[in-house]
C-alpha cells in the first residue's frame, strides 16, 4: 500500500483555511476581484505532469482568495445563510477525511449511527411525532423534493393508483395549493417531480405573505381529489410564517396533505421563546429544512421529516443484488433520501447539536431574531428609510429618493454597501418595490456587527442621494 504525504497538503490546507476563517472580522465582505480576474487566476494549460501537493493547495488558496464570498462573516446578511460553527466545521473535516459513503449501513455503520441520533434529536428538538422519518439530503430543495415525492406517492395510493409502479401518465390529477408568496423550490420540486407547475393553484396570502387561512379553505372547496397543501414556515422576503394548525386542520379535513417549506422558519419550533410562532406543525406531514441555516454547519446540509414512513419509503428506497442491506433492520440511508452514493453529512449536524445543546441551538436563533429587530428599528427611524416588512430574523428597507424614483435609488443603495465592504446584503422585489433584504443568520453576527452595518447602510444612502443632487444640478447647468 502507498503511504501518501498527508500532513504536507493537509497542513497547507489547514494554514490556508485558518488564514482565512481568523481574518473574517477585518476582511471586506464581498467578493474583490474580477470574473476575469479570476478566471485568470484559475486558467492554464492542462497539467501534463502531477503537480507538489502543497504547491497545489497553496496556489488554489490563493486563486480563489479574491472570489470567495465571506458568508461566514458576522456582517454577511445577503442571503439566509448560516456560518459554520468551529465544532461543526471540524467534524465536517474529518468526515471528509474518513470519506465514508453513507448510503448503507453497511458501507459506513458509523455515519448510520450518527444519522440516527442526530435524527432523533431533530425531531424532540422541532417537536415533531417520534414516529417520523427522515432524511439526510443536500439543501431544502432536495427536502422539498423528498418531502412532495412522499406526498405524491401517498395521495395518489389513496386514490387507488401505485405512482412508484405505474408512473404518472393516466394517474388521477394532483392539485396543490400553495401561497402566492412560497419559495420558488416549491414550483422547482413540482417539476422535478413530473407534476409540474400547472397543478398549482395559488392561495392568496395577506399583508405579511402569509397564506390566508380563509383563501385556502376556498380553494379546498372548489376541488376534489388527490390533494397537497404547501404551507410556509419563514418567509424568504418577510419572514413571515402561514398559519400551519389552522391550514394543517382545513387540509386533514378535506383529506390532503400538508408539506411544511421550513427551511429557516422550521428553527423557530427549537426555541421557547418563538415556539408558539409556528404551533400546530406537528400536524402537517412533511416538513424540508436546512441545518446550514440556524443550526450553523457547513454545506451541504438539507433535512426532511415525513409522517408516513412507509411512503417515504416507497418513494426513495431501492433494492439490488449486489448491495447489503443490514439483516437487523439498522438504517440504510438510501431508503430516505434521493441520492445513491453520498457524503456523510451526518457527522457535522450530531457534532453541531452535541456542542450547542437546545438551549445553544435556541439562543443563536433569538439572537439572530433580536438583531433583525434592531435592523428595522434603527433603520425606520433614519430619514429616508423605509422598513417594508420585518418578522423573524428578515427585513425589508427600501430608500426614499428626492426626485421620487425610489427603486432606482434602493437598487444604487444596495449595490454601493456591496461594494464598500463593511457588510453584505442582497436586493429583493416584493409587491412590486424593489428593497433592501436583510437577513440575519448567522451564529457570529453580534450587536457591533449589526450597528457597523447600520452606520455603513445610511452612509451608502446618503451618499447615493447626494449623487443624485449633483446629476440634477449639472442638468441644470447644461440646460
Amino acid at each position: 500500500m502507498r503511504v501518501p504525504d498527508w500532513k504536507g497538503p493537509l497542513g497547507e490546507a489547514f494554514l490556508c483555511a485558518l488564514d482565512y476563517l481568523e481574518g473574517l472580522q477585518d476582511r471586506p465582505v464581498g467578493p474583490r476581484a474580477t470574473p476575469a480576474a479570476l478566471r485568470s487566476a484559475f486558467a492554464g494549460p492542462l497539467p501534463e505532469i502531477p503537480g507538489d501537493p502543497c504547491d497545489v493547495v497553496r496556489e488554489l488558496a490563493g486563486a480563489a482568495e479574491g472570489g470567495l464570498l465571506p458568508s461566514g462573516s458576522g456582517r454577511f446578511f445577503g442571503f439566509v445563510f448560516g456560518g459554520a460553527t468551529p465544532t461543526a466545521l471540524a467534524a465536517d473535516w474529518l468526515a471528509t477525511a474518513w470519506d465514508q459513503n453513507a448510503a448503507l449501513f453497511a458501507t459506513s455503520p458509523a455515519a448510520a449511527a450518527a444519522e440516527q441520533v442526530a435524527a432523533e434529536w431533530l425531531v424532540e428538538l422541532f417537536g415533531l411525532p417520534e414516529t417520523v422519518s427522515v432524511g439526510f439530503v443536500t439543501g431544502a430543495q432536495m427536502a422539498s423534493f423528498t418531502g412532495l415525492a412522499a406526498a405524491r406517492n401517498e395521495t395518489l395510493m389513496r386514490a387507488g393508483w401505485d405512482v412508484e409502479r405505474d408512473g404518472l401518465i393516466g394517474a388521477p390529477p394532483i392539485r396543490v395549493l400553495v401561497g402566492a408568496e412560497r419559495h420558488d423550490t416549491i414550483d422547482r420540486a413540482l417539476r422535478f417531480l413530473g407534476l409540474g407547475t400547472s397543478c398549482m393553484t395559488v392561495v392568496q396570502s395577506d399583508d405579511r405573505g402569509r397564506m390566508r387561512a380563509d383563501a385556502l379553505a376556498e380553494a379546498l372547496a372548489a376541488g376534489e381529489g388527490p390533494t397537497i397543501v404547501c404551507a410556509q414556515v419563514g418567509n424568504v422576503n418577510t419572514g413571515s410564517i402561514d398559519p400551519v394548525g389552522e391550514i394543517c386542520d382545513l387540509a386533514h379535513a378535506a383529506g390532503a396533505w400538508v408539506h411544511v417549506d421550513g427551511a429557516f422558519g422550521l428553527w423557530a419550533a427549537s426555541s421557547p421563546e418563538l415556539r408558539h410562532l409556528v404551533s400546530g406543525i406537528e400536524r402537517a406531514d412533511s416538513w424540508a429544512s436546512d441545518a446550514h441555516k440556524w443550526l450553523n454547519v457547513p454545506y451541504d446540509s438539507g433535512l426532511v421529516f415525513c409522517a408516513h414512513p412507509r411512503a417515504h419509503n416507497a418513494a426513495m428506497a431501492i433494492r439490488a443484488s449486489y448491495l447489503i442491506h443490514d439483516a437487523n433492520g439498522e438504517r440504510d440511508s438510501l431508503d430516505h433520501n434521493p441520492e445513491f452514493s453520498r457524503r456523510a453529512r451526518g457527522f457535522a449536524i450530531y457534532a453541531a447539536i452535541r456542542a450547542l445543546g437546545r438551549r445553544g441551538i435556541a439562543e443563536i436563533v433569538e439572537e439572530c431574531c433580536a438583531l433583525a429587530g434592531v435592523f428595522a428599528d434603527e433603520l425606520a427611524a433614519a430619514t429616508g428609510a423605509v422598513v417594508l416588512a420585518h418578522d423573524l430574523n428578515q427585513v425589508l428597507v427600501s430608500f426614499r429618493s428626492p426626485t421620487g424614483d425610489h427603486d432606482a435609488l434602493t437598487r444604487d443603495v444596495v449595490t454601493r454597501v456591496q461594494a464598500e465592504g463593511t457588510c453584505w446584503m442582497s436586493g429583493t422585489n416584493w409587491r412590486g418595490q424593489d428593497a433592501m433584504r436583510i437577513s440575519v443568520s448567522s451564529w457570529a453576527t453580534d450587536a457591533g456587527d449589526v450597528r457597523r452595518a447600520i452606520e455603513a447602510i445610511l452612509r451608502c444612502a446618503d451618499a447615493a442621494r447626494l449623487a443624485i443632487r449633483a446629476d440634477d444640478k449639472n442638468d441644470l447647468i447644461s440646460a
